[in-house]
């Protein structure tokens, strides 16, 4: 239930529950760049380093709807607490790891342990905040994003290349432990106590099994598909997974309480925007990876010095998410069309200069391009997250948030198993500025696709609804 009034110390709080954020979504991106060092050091084969990647991210993406109904159920300062520290937990056993599958297994934990978590911060702020200051704390969350994004590439390539007390690869998790100490003393003290569960109900234990193993039959084969030179196994598995869910739907439409609470789908908001978030994930993270291959492949930038050259897209991205929020506010309901144009600007011009430069590209010559990316993921990122949860009934804040997760982190491992197995297929066994500029050239125009479907959906999700019937006249 949510408190009557607001509560005094939310902004003192936003900030550790914010931390939840950042931390889940920097050990997301953190892993790429200590992957050569992991290597060395483990001995890690590339069966075991994609499931230190993608084992985590699984875990994640399908404990999301679960932390989301857990925390609507149980409490949510109560699952944030528990998430918070098992991910701290899990955190240092990935930094004590001795083997690869010590390392396997605690990311595996860690995935699931952040999901416990991150539904419970979005539900937070839909469920403290009054609502004349969502749009300036979601404008925080969006900084968030921005600096966990980044710091994974920069802040993870500095602690590896520092080698701080010979730790190595082992910092970029064992950061981690100090910020969620200092998270949970700050939480236990600052969340509302007031913010309870609703009553007790038997967990529905098929609804998460289904939901975890449809997106399991997927996620997996996605990530191991490029690399396994996408066999007919890795098809079958995919082909199970829709039987399965709709299994699982059947399940969740007959329970009185089920994990994924079919009823937040009658909002056209809710149920237009999800995709919308889709398509402009499935663009966000492949973006990412994709430039850091062209710039330490093609361009043999260091990992530091690839980290560095997203700092132009990560500042517009933050400094629109802070001082542009009130233009972002004026435009309402056109902020993601709008948002998601400005990115197809920035994607056809870094295409046309990949196309007329190819040798003879250089990072500077790409940093326009990015930053006009930046300002347009800025504008449109947060608007399709409040939109997406603007119906939403503050009981079903957390089932809603761990949806709206778990369809941002399938979303982002699809974009990066299709359109980077577009981009490497295109690349084939080139090598060189040149062929790398034109597979990356190809990567542009289909994530130009994914962002003109997500400005259509948008725009779709909040139209004026029509009357039917004859009109009626006041007065």
């Amino acid at each position: 239930m949510t408190i009557d009034q607001p509560f005094p110390h939310r902004w003192a709080m936003l900030p550790a529950v914010l931390s939840a954020s950042f931390m889940t979504l920097f050990d997301f991106n953190v892993v790429n760049v200590a992957a050569p060092a992991l290597q060395h050091d483990l001995h890690t084969g590339e069966a075991a380093l994609q499931m230190v990647v993608g084992g985590y991210a699984f875990t994640y993406a399908a404990g999301m709807v679960i932390g989301g109904r857990l925390g609507d159920q149980v409490g949510r300062r109560r699952m944030f607490l528990v998430g918070i520290t098992t991910f701290a937990i899990a955190s240092l056993l990935c930094g004590l790891a001795q083997s690869p599958g010590q390392l396997v297994a605690a990311r595996l934990l860690q995935g699931l342990t952040g999901a416990m978590m991150v539904p419970q911060v979005l539900a937070l702020i839909n469920s403290v905040f009054p609502v004349p200051e969502r749009p300036r704390a979601m404008s925080w969350f969006g900084v968030t994003l921005a600096l966990g994004a980044i710091a994974g590439q920069v802040l993870g390539g500095m602690l590896v290349q520092a080698d701080l007390f010979g730790l190595s690869w082992r910092a970029i998790f064992l950061i981690n432990v100090p910020i969620s100490v200092a998270a949970v003393i700050a939480t236990a003290r600052l969340l509302p106590r007031q913010l309870r569960g609703g009553s007790r109900h038997r967990f529905d234990v098929l609804g998460a099994l289904g939901i975890a193993g449809s997106l399991g039959l997927v996620l997996v084969p996605l990530t191991l598909g490029r690399e396994q030179g996408w066999p007919a196994w890795i098809f079958a598995l995919m082909a199970a997974a829709v039987p399965v869910f709709a299994a699982t739907l059947w399940w969740e439409h007959r329970h009185t309480e089920p994990v994924l609470d079919l009823r937040l789908f009658s909002s056209r908001a809710f149920a237009v925007g999800l995709p919308a978030t889709a398509t402009f994930m499935m663009f966000f993270n492949s973006f990412f990876l994709i430039l850091t291959v062209f710039w330490q492949g093609g361009l043999k930038l260091s990992a530091l010095g690839a980290g560095l050259a997203y700092l132009p897209l990560g500042v517009v991205f933050g400094l629109v998410s802070l001082v542009g929020r009130g233009a972002v506010t004026r435009l309402g309901a056109r902020a993601v069309p709008v948002g998601s144009l400005i990115v197809a600007v920035g994607l056809i011009g870094l295409a046309v200069v990949l196309h007329v430069l190819r040798g003879d590209i250089t990072v500077g010559w790409l940093l326009p391009g990015t930053s006009i990316v930046g300002l347009g993921s800025g504008v449109a990122y947060l608007s399709l997250i409040s939109s997406v949860l603007t119906n939403v009934e503050p009981s079903r804040a957390g089932a809603a948030a761990g949806v709206l997760n778990t369809t941002q982190q399938f979303a982002a491992a699809t974009g990066v198993a299709v359109l980077g197995s577009a981009f490497f297929a295109s690349l084939g066994s080139g090598a060189g500025p040149a062929a790398y500029a034109r597979s990356t050239e190809l990567y542009m125009y289909l994530a130009l696709i994914c962002v003109l479907a997500t400005a259509a959906l948008a725009a779709f999700a909040h139209r004026p609804a029509t009357r039917s019937g004859p009109a009626t006249v006041a007065g």
